[in-house]
């Protein structure tokens, strides 16, 4: 899926949460899936949290189910989303900020940490001249640690060639329709963590669901982990690829 919590320099990130009830956009005749694992993790379960981090406006990344919830537990918690998703945020949650792609915000933690938030360009998901849905650099004090996040493998280069990022977080395994990319990966994630001259590589899991319904018997994977490890020793061969395990830590140490 593509929940994830991080704490980088004793900032906690909640991002893209879906930890309540299944993922079926609306819709669960079409679509309709459950976490493989976790299952019975609530949001009770999670620890503090300085900032929740948005990047998409579909559900699959700003889930109603979880948010709805989590905002009467946090109604004052952080927020820093895509401008996309303002229609839905802005009705749960009272301190939102809206990035565009370049625009940045920092966010400190209650012991007085703090990280510097860039948003960056990912896919558009709707007509050619909709806004486009954000990734995002998360910068860590004096700039000891760069992170980089998008959820499908879709980045502008131009923007990101100026850029560098000590952690790379991107899907690798792509997942195909009849004629459409719904989420890229394997060569374009191996050329994404050459742009951005990444030291690390986390690989995504999102189509790692227990799923049914017509849009889920059409979906299909295209290459594997080590499939991408193959590409990626050719092209950085210095990169390392970290495979986490869903609910337990990954610790990535500064370079």
């Amino acid at each position: 899926g593509n929940s994830w919590l991080w704490d980088i320099s004793g900032v906690r990130v909640l991002v893209d949460p879906i930890l309540v009830g299944n993922l079926d956009f609306g819709i669960p005749w079409l679509y309709d899936a459950a976490k493989k694992f976790l299952k019975n993790f609530e949001l009770t379960d999670l620890p503090q949290v300085d900032c929740l981090l948005i990047t998409q406006s579909l559900d699959d990344h700003c889930h109603l189910k979880t948010l709805k919830p989590l905002s009467e537990m946090s109604p004052n918690l952080r927020v820093i989303a895509t401008p996309n998703a303002k229609s839905l945020l802005d009705p749960l949650f009272r301190n939102v900020t809206y990035l565009e792609p370049g625009q940045e915000s920092e966010v400190e933690a209650a012991n007085g940490s703090k990280v510097r938030i860039q948003a960056t360009a990912g896919p558009v998901l709707g007509p050619p001249w909709q806004r486009p849905e954000n990734g995002y650099l998360v910068i860590s004090p004096q700039g000891q640690l760069t992170l980089y996040y998008e959820p499908h493998c879709v980045y502008n280069k131009d923007f990101l060639e100026k850029e560098h990022a000590d952690i790379v977080i991107t899907p690798v395994i792509k997942q195909l329709l009849p004629n459409f990319t719904l989420v890229s990966g394997q060569e374009d994630a191996v050329q994404l963590a050459k742009l951005l001259h990444a030291k690390f590589i986390v690989p995504m899991k999102n189509g790692d669901l227990d799923s049914k319904g017509f849009l889920a018997s059409i979906v299909q994977g295209e290459g594997t982990i080590e499939s991408f490890k193959e590409l990626l020793s050719k092209e950085l061969p210095d990169a390392k690829t970290l495979e986490p395990t869903p609910g337990e830590p990954l610790q990535i140490p500064p370079p």
